[in-house]
C-alpha cells in the first residue's frame, strides 16, 4: 500500500469535492507521488494518478518502464466525460507485471539459481499459483502462473528441477520451489544460453495483471498507446471471473486501443464476467452455463450497464489461452483492427477456450479487420452469437485448428468478406448464420446435429427467450470462393434447409447439393500466395475471365438472407438497419447488378497482388 502525504491527500478532496473535470495528470518516472500532477510536477506512478482522476479526466504518462498493476478505482460518468490513460504522445511507455531479478548465482552448464524473498510477492505468488478452472486440461502436469524472461521473451516451466540442472536444450525452462513460509523465499533455477544473466535483463512475474479494475462497474475508461505485458493471469473460462493481462470486469462503455499487449500466462484482453462463489464449477453441463447466465442477469446484464466496448488497433501476442476472451461482458462490442498472434503455441496445457478471440454472447458485435495468424484457433464464437458480423477479417497459419468455429449458436450471425486462409476454415456446430462473399481456402467441418439445449435471446437484448438444441442446417452460402479442399458437400448431411447460390469452386472444391447452378473449374489453380512485405501483407491470386465472370448473382441485402428458424429473427444491424452488401474486403464497391464471387470486387483476369493488411486508413 503506498502512502502518501497530507498535501497530497488534501489535492485529492479538494478535487473530488470542488467538482474539478477535464484535467490532465500527468505521470513521469522522474516525478513523486507527493506533486500535484502538473505538467511540471508531475505524479511518479499511474495508481496516483487513477487515485485523482475524476470523469473527463485526461491521465497523460509519459516516456519510461511503469512497474505496477493499475487497479481505477473509478470509471467515467459516461461516453462525454470517459477518464482516458493515455501514453504521452510519440514517447514509449511500457507497464508491467513482473520484477527485475539480478541475484543469479551459477551452478553449472546453462542453469542458474535465484533466491527470491517472498516478501516481493506480497499476498500473491505466482509461483505457488496453480492454473486451474473449468474445462481446463493440465496434460498430467503442474502449472503455474509465474514465468521467468530473458530479454523480454519467456522461458519455459520444467515438470522437474532435474530437467533444468541439464544443458539447455531447444526450449530454455526454469523451475521454480515456494517456501511454505510467507516470510521464506522462493528459488527458481533457469536455463540462460551462453550469457550471464546477471549482465541481461531477466525479469520474474510478480503480479497478476497489469491493468484491471477490482471491482466491477468501473465504466467509461479509455487505455491507449501502452506497452502492456508479463502478466500472471489465471485461466478464464467462462464460468469464472476472467482476468487478464488488461480487462474490463464486468462493466460498460470500455476503449482499448493502440497498444502492445503481449505475455500473458493466460489471457491478454478480457471482456468478460464478474467472479461469484461458483466460479469454476460448472463445466461440462448445459445447465451449469444457463445458471452462469442467470447470475448474470441478476448482477446486471443488459445492454444499459454491461458490454459496448471497443478493442481497436491493438497488437496482442504471447497468450497461452485467448489474445481477446469475453464470457457475457462482450455484448454490443466491437473487436476492430487488431493484430493477433502466437496464441497457444507452446500448448503446455490444453482446454476448451483457446483461440485468437473466444468469445461467449457476441450479441451485436462486430469483429471486423482483424490479422489473426499463428493461433491454434482464429475466432471462436461459443453461444449466443446473435445479431453477430465477423467481417473482412484476414485469417492464415492458424492450425491445429480453424480459422472460424461457430459452436452451438443459432444466429442470426452474419459471416462475409473474410479470408479464411489456413488448412482449415470452417468448424461448424451451430446453425442459423449467413457465409457471404467469403474466400475459403482450407477444409470444413459440420456437425450433424447437437443435442445440447442452448440459449437464444429476444432481438438486441440479453433477455434468454428460450432454449433450444442445434438441429444443423439453416445455413446460407452466398457468392463465395472457394478453393482446393473447401466442401460445401458437407453440408448434405444436415437436418435443416440450406441455402447455396452463386458460390465459385475451383481447384478440387466441391459443391453441395443444395447449390443451385453451381460454379465449378476444377482444372483452374488461383495460385493463391500471401506474403509478408516490410510494408504490409499482401496476397497473390491469379483470375480468370471464365470464373470472374461466370454467371449471374444477386447483391446479397437482408432481404435475401431471410429468418433464421430460432429465434425467428431477420438478419439485420443492431440499429435495425437492413443489410446490403456492397463493400468487398478492401472497402470498394461492388457491381450491383453482378457483383463478382468471392471478397475482392475484380472483375479483371491475370495475376493480382492486392494488399490485405493493414486495412486502408489504419496506421
Amino acid at each position: 500500500m503506498k502512502s502518501f502525504t497530507i498535501p497530497f491527500l488534501l489535492f485529492i478532496i479538494c478535487i473530488q469535492s470542488c467538482g474539478l473535470s477535464e484535467t490532465e495528470i500527468h505521470v513521469s518516472p522522474s516525478g513523486s507521488n507527493t506533486n500535484n500532477g502538473s505538467e511540471n510536477t508531475p505524479l511518479q506512478s499511474i495508481s496516483a494518478a487513477a487515485a485523482l482522476a475524476q470523469p473527463g479526466d485526461i491521465i497523460t504518462v509519459h516516456e519510461g518502464v511503469y512497474r505496477e498493476r493499475v487497479n481505477p478505482p473509478r470509471g467515467g460518468s459516461d461516453e462525454n466525460h470517459r477518464i482516458t490513460y493515455q501514453a504521452a504522445p510519440g514517447e514509449n511507455v511500457v507497464i508491467k507485471g513482473s520484477e527485475l531479478i539480478k541475484n543469479w548465482e551459477h551452478i553449472k552448464d546453462d542453469t542458474w539459481k535465484a533466491i527470491i524473498p517472498n516478501s516481493l510477492f506480497g499476498d500473491f505468488n505466482p509461483f505457488n499459483d496453480d492454473i486451474s478452472g473449468d474445462w481446463f486440461n493440465p496434460l498430467g502436469r503442474p502449472h503455474h502462473t509465474g514465468a521467468v524472461y530473458l530479454n523480454g521473451h519467456w522461458l519455459t516451466e520444467a515438470v522437474t528441477k532435474d530437467s533444468v540442472l541439464v544443458s539447455v536444450g531447444p526450449t530454455p525452462k526454469w523451475f521454480a520451489v515456494v517456501d511454505s513460509l510467507k516470510e521464506g523465499n522462493t528459488t527458481i533455477w533457469a536455463q540462460f544460453k551462453e550469457v550471464d544473466p546477471n549482465k541481461e535483463e531477466v525479469e520474474i512475474n510478480v503480479r497478476q495483471t497489469v491493468f484491471y479494475p477490482e471491482t466491477t462497474g468501473i465504466n467509461f475508461i479509455t487505455v491507449k498507446g501502452f506497452t502492456m505485458e508479463q502478466a500472471a493471469t489465471p485461466w478464464a473460462p467462462p464460468t469464472a471471473e476472467q482476468i487478464g493481462l488488461i480487462g474490463t470486469h464486468w462493466s460498460k462503455g470500455w476503449i482499448i486501443e493502440n497498444n502492445t499487449i503481449r505475455y500473458s500466462t493466460c489471457v491478454g484482453v478480457t471482456l468478460g464476467k464478474h467472479g461469484d462463489q461458483w466460479d469454476n464449477t460448472s463445466a461440462n453441463t448445459a445447465e451449469g452455463y444457463v445458471k452462469t447466465i442467470k447470475r448474470g442477469t441478476e448482477a446486471g446484464w443488459s445492454k444499459e450497464n454491461i458490454g459496448n466496448h471497443l478493442v481497436q488497433n491493438n497488437h496482442i501476442s504471447h497468450c497461452e489461452q485467448a489474445g481477446i476472451v469475453g464470457s457475457l461482458g462482450a455484448v454490443f462490442s466491437s473487436i476492430v483492427g487488431n493484430t493477433i498472434h502466437d496464441i497457444h503455441i507452446r500448448q503446455l496445457f490444453t482446454g476448451a477456450e483457446m483461440a485468437g478471440v473466444k468469445i461467449h454472447g457476441a450479441v451485436d458485435s462486430d469483429i471486423k479487420n482483424n490479422h489473426i495468424y499463428r493461433c491454434n484457433r482464429g475466432i471462436w464464437l461459443d453461444w449466443m452469437a446473435q445479431g453477430t458480423r465477423v467481417t473482412q477479417n484476414l485469417l492464415h497459419d492458424n492450425g491445429p485448428s480453424e480459422d472460424l468455429f461457430l459452436e452451438v449458436n443459432h444466429g442470426p450471425a452474419l459471416v462475409d468478406n473474410n479470408l479464411l486462409l489456413s488448412d482449415w476454415s470452417l468448424l461448424v456446430n451451430s446453425q442459423g448464420a449467413a457465409y457471404v462473399h467469403n474466400l475459403i481456402a482450407g477444409n470444413i467441418m459440420v456437425i450433424n446435429t447437437e443435442g445440447r439445449e442452448t440459449p437464444y435471446l429476444a432481438q438486441h437484448s440479453t433477455t434468454v427467450a428460450g432454449l433450444a438444441p442445434n438441429k444443423s442446417g439453416d445455413e446460407r452460402f452466398y457468392n463465395n470462393l472457394l478453393l482446393g479442399t473447401a466442401n460445401l458437400g458437407e453440408y448434405d448431411k444436415v437436418i435443416l434447409p440450406v441455402w447455396m447460390q452463386g458460390n465459385v469452386f475451383l481447384h478440387g472444391a466441391k459443391q453441395g447439393k443444395a447449390e443451385e447452378n453451381p460454379f465449378v473449374f476444377s482444372d483452374i489453380n488461383p495460385e493463391l500466395k500471401l506474403i509478408e512485405k516490410p510494408d504490409g501483407w499482401f496476397l497473390e491470386i491469379s483470375t480468370d475471365e471464365s470464373w470472374v465472370s461466370s454467371g449471374e448473382r444477386q447483391l446479397i441485402n437482408t432481404e435475401i438472407l431471410g429468418t433464421v428458424e430460432v429465434p425467428g429473427l431477420p438478419f439485420v444491424q443492431a440499429d435495425d438497419k437492413p443489410y446490403i452488401i456492397d463493400k468487398d474486403y478492401l472497402g470498394q464497391p461492388r457491381d450491383h447488378q453482378n457483383p463478382v464471387a468471392g471478397p475482392f470486387a475484380i472483375k479483371k483476369g491475370g495475376k493480382q497482388i492486392i494488399k490485405v493488411w493493414p486495412p486502408r486508413g489504419s496506421k
